[in-house]
């Protein structure tokens, strides 16, 4: 299979650290996103979307949206659960992590990280401040209680938070007010396979 994506992007990072946790063989073809190569003809073929991550499989088939794409390869492993609650609950710490976290903490992240936080967008930068430090002082009421996100096991719930949060700080996030979250990236970090943002 083929992995489309920027491993400096954290939605693609998770992409690229759950095929290392499980072992999955896989072709990683890096994409510019700043040069526009989402926009060309041949990726939106793979995602009319003009994002990435885009996963291909051996029969050419597509899967886009980066926690998809967790799930679809993590089906039948420890990191996904088949019981309906705990799955329900690995979905709704993914659904608050596109909706409530990476609108605030990876967008500024990208406003200071790969656009060097211009004047501006210093002002949109500084409106996700609040909404991102919310976000984490919701996981950290979570991870004072649990190990993990959905409890004492990690799951895709967990690889879907991290690859944003323990970059936070290069959004201008201070994770040193958050003990539990900085713990919980201590786990993860120890897991065997695991592979660190290149």
């Amino acid at each position: 299979m083929r992995i489309y994506g920027d491993t400096q992007s954290g939605n693609c990072y998770k992409i690229k650290l759950l095929a290392s946790l499980l072992g999955i063989e896989h072709e990683w073809i890096h994409i510019d996103i700043l040069n526009g190569e989402t926009h060309t003809a041949e990726f939106l073929e793979k995602n009319p979307n003009a994002k990435i991550p885009v996963l291909e499989l051996e029969d050419g088939r597509y899967l886009s949206e980066s926690n998809a794409i967790l799930n679809y390869l993590a089906t039948g492993t420890e990191l996904l659960s088949s019981d309906p609650y705990e799955y329900g609950k690995i979905q709704q710490w993914q659904f608050f992590e596109q909706y409530s976290h990476e609108p605030y903490i990876a967008v500024a992240r990208f406003i200071a990280k790969y656009l060097g936080l211009p004047d501006d967008r210093r002002a949109d930068y500084e409106s996700k401040q609040q909404g991102g430090h919310k976000a984490l002082q919701v996981m950290e009421q979570q991870l004072q209680q649990t190990p993990y996100l959905t409890g004492y096991k990690m799951s895709t719930a967990d690889i879907s938070l991290y690859g944003y949060t323990h970059i936070a700080d290069e959004g201008g996030f201070d994770l040193g007010k958050y003990p539990a979250i900085i713990q919980w990236i201590d786990r993860i970090q120890s897991q065997p396979q695991y592979v660190g943002m290149a």
